[in-house]
């Protein structure tokens, strides 16, 4: 997993409540094991055609939401199934935080276990990016996850999240690296044991 310990970018602002894990990657692109393409398939039911072509209109296929970092969407994002797929083709495209009001418990789990941090900020945080974002397209904010700390160009809010997936991901471990990282002292305790 990479690792996260601090970022600035541009923002894309997606300012749709409730996008459920279909509209993050259609369920027929599913069958794949491998992480390498989803960000292609990447919200495709929005994103493209039915025969295939961009839509225009598409933030993501826009100047403007090409190279950025952090999605800025709106509430109770990554709802509906399960499906780590949905986290894979973000980190895939590009994303590496999703700010938002709420978060899908099943979603935010496996952000966090596949590198995307989560960040739930209040609603008049998140009206006031979204007010940025379209005021001022190109300003930057800046994650510090050591400090908890979202920076926006006038101010900064902290956020929450729990201490071991803190340490995961600044570590840029999942939860089995993290349990490697103890591997001689379970063999020193085990040679106790014996």
């Amino acid at each position: 997993m990479a690792q996260f310990t601090a970022l600035r970018s541009r923002i894309v602002s997606l300012p749709v409540n409730d996008i459920d894990t279909d509209q993050i990657i259609p369920a027929r692109f599913l069958k794949a094991t491998d992480k390498q393409g989803m960000g292609d398939h990447l919200f495709a039911d929005w994103r493209y055609n039915p025969d295939g072509s961009p839509k225009a209109d598409f933030i993501l296929n826009r100047k403007e939401g090409q190279g950025a970092q952090i999605l800025l969407a709106g509430d109770n994002f990554g709802c509906g199934s399960s499906r780590e797929h949905a986290p894979w083709a973000l980190t895939a495209f590009g994303f590496r935080a999703v700010i938002s009001t709420s978060f899908a418990d099943i979603f935010r789990n496996n952000a966090l276990k596949n590198g995307l941090l989560p960040i739930v900020v209040d609603e008049a945080t998140h009206q006031m990016l979204f007010d940025l974002a379209a005021e001022v397209p190109d300003a930057e904010l800046s994650v510090d996850l050591a400090s908890q700390t979202l920076a926006f160009p006038h101010g900064s809010v902290t956020f929450p999240i729990d201490p071991f997936n803190k340490t995961c991901l600044l570590n840029g471990v999942d939860e089995l690296g993290y349990l490697m990282g103890f591997e001689k002292d379970i063999a020193a305790f085990e040679a106790r044991q014996a």
